[in-house]
């Protein structure tokens, strides 16, 4: 004989519930992976239709008021003048993250010096200042060599660097996060000429390198 089951109303009606509550999950699963998606492409839309330029940054002013090796470490302090442009007529940028630093013969020769947030409106430009120390910086054995043959030379030759995110924003649209890095090259006179409590100072703008 076989077995005949009789649900009771009361099941039905838990059944026909779950069902609703399941089907809603669905509903409300496509309509935020459909929000998602339209951002994602009004993004995109953006970006190609307008094809925002990289931001200009070049080199005001470099004064190293030292720069000197304490047996395997390096100790230094720069003071440098950075001109920020933003080149482009209708995209405004948002620079989130912001960090300069300074590098010699490829050595990192100070920390990272960070800057706040700041927001550039259509072909703004700022002028950022920022003091970069290095304490006791581990150095390679190479560098003392180096550095006496470029004051030997008479001319010295620094890297300025920064690094960050930033975002593009059209109108009220705002892009997600890009990450961008700058190199800028400093040349300086260096060697027995120059008075040694005197700091090495390059007051000629220089372009500096820009990818994002």
């Amino acid at each position: 004989m076989s077995q005949i089951t009789i649900k009771s109303p009361k099941h039905c009606a838990e059944h026909k519930q779950g069902f609703k509550i399941e089907r809603n999950y669905k509903k409300l699963f496509w309509a935020l992976s459909s929000f998602i998606t339209a951002i994602l492409l009004l993004s995109l839309a953006i970006w190609v239709i307008l094809r925002p330029a990289k931001p200009q940054f070049s080199l005001q002013q470099v004064d190293v008021y030292q720069l000197s090796l304490s047996g395997s470490h390096i100790n230094s302090s720069i003071q440098l003048t950075l001109l920020s442009k933003n080149p482009n007529q209708k995209v405004a940028i948002y620079y989130d993250d912001f960090q300069v630093y300074a590098t010699y013969k490829g050595q990192l020769i100070t920390s990272y010096t960070y800057l706040p947030p700041f927001y550039q409106d259509h072909e703004e430009s700022n002028l950022l200042t920022a003091s970069l120390v290095g304490d006791q910086v581990p150095a390679a054995p190479s560098l003392g060599y180096e550095m006496g043959r470029d004051q030997t030379v008479g001319r010295l030759a620094l890297n300025l660097k920064v690094s960050g995110r930033l975002r593009w924003k059209v109108a009220t649209s705002v892009t997600g996060h890009y990450g961008f890095q700058v190199n800028c090259v400093s040349v300086m006179a260096f060697g027995p000429s120059v008075p040694p409590s005197a700091p090495l100072t390059s007051n000629q703008a220089a372009q500096c390198s820009t990818t994002v």
